[in-house]
């Protein structure tokens, strides 16, 4: 080989290895943020001439923590709140002035009745939309507010984006379960009934199924409790049981006596004798 070559070879190497790192990074990126789509259903969104609405309900999740501020569904601009090391960092005043300098921009008369709103503990909201930005150790999830579930008339549907911030070079190697972990800390997936039907028709129907269906497993329940409070009918050795048999009945036995030919199984109050596998008295 040349001495140039020898030269060129570190660089070509080092050249090699950046170029196959690359999608090995980005192809991890994808799959964390396609096991987080796979955990967290986002919400369908739809409008018409009445306003916004739900088309199909996503992952109801719960407020843990206050401190997200959210606006309204038809704002241009969505503020955003940070997550970091248990903290919620709401978004400074600096945020929200832009917002209404935003909205002023597209239309003065847009701005007008646009309000922030904080979310409290035990809100509830569904995901709209989740992105993983590996690179910056930041996952995103926009979320929108379930009305009904919060009982909000008139509907505003306010929406927030919420930035949960990870350790620095933490975030490549972090498991889906663990940013889950992170993510619940913040908002957790509620067990509320309204998940079955959240905004959209259909939703008391379900809970009409859903309690006729708890009814029918209480009775189910209470039957198999009775049969098992039931006294047992006495069990019985026969002669000519086997030692499993006996042992199918009775338990396994206090002693054992193996005298070859002979085995005795002695319990509490019972002795039973086999001879030759078979039971030949009862004591």
């Amino acid at each position: 080989m040349s001495r140039t070559f020898h030269v060129l070879m570190p660089g070509i190497v080092l050249l090699v290895a950046t170029i196959f790192s690359m999608p090995l990074a980005s192809a991890q990126a994808v799959s964390l943020q396609e096991q987080l789509a796979a955990q967290y259903k986002l919400v369908k969104m739809g409008s018409d001439t009445g306003g916004y609405s739900v088309v199909e309900a996503g992952t109801l999740l719960a407020i843990e923590k206050g401190g997200i501020l959210g606006v309204p569904y038809s704002d241009k601009a969505v503020l955003s709140t940070k997550y970091e090391g248990g903290t919620v960092h709401s978004p400074s005043g600096l945020m929200v002035q832009g917002r209404k300098a935003l909205l002023g921009h597209f239309s003065q008369t847009q701005s007008q009745g646009q309000t922030t709103h904080l979310f409290a503990k035990g809100d509830k909201v569904y995901p709209s939309k989740i992105e993983v930005d590996v690179a910056s150790d930041k996952v995103s999830m926009l979320i929108v507010a379930c009305d009904t579930c919060n009982k909000t008339d008139p509907p505003t549907y306010n929406k927030a984006q919420v930035v949960f911030q990870f350790p620095k070079g933490t975030l490549a190697s972090a498991s889906a379960g663990q940013v889950e972990d992170v993510i619940g800390q913040l908002l957790s997936i509620s067990s509320d009934d309204a998940q079955q039907g959240g905004d959209q028709g259909g939703g008391q129907q379900g809970g009409n199924d859903q309690q006729g269906n708890n009814q029918q497993g209480n009775d189910q329940g209470g039957a198999q409790a009775q049969q098992q409070a039931a006294p047992g009918e006495p069990q019985q050795i026969e002669k000519g049981q086997t030692p499993d048999q006996v042992k199918a009945a009775l338990g396994n036995p206090d002693k054992i006596v193996n005298l070859g030919t002979k085995l005795i199984y002695v319990y509490k109050d019972l002795k039973v004798t086999f001879l030759n596998g078979k039971v030949s008295d009862v004591e």
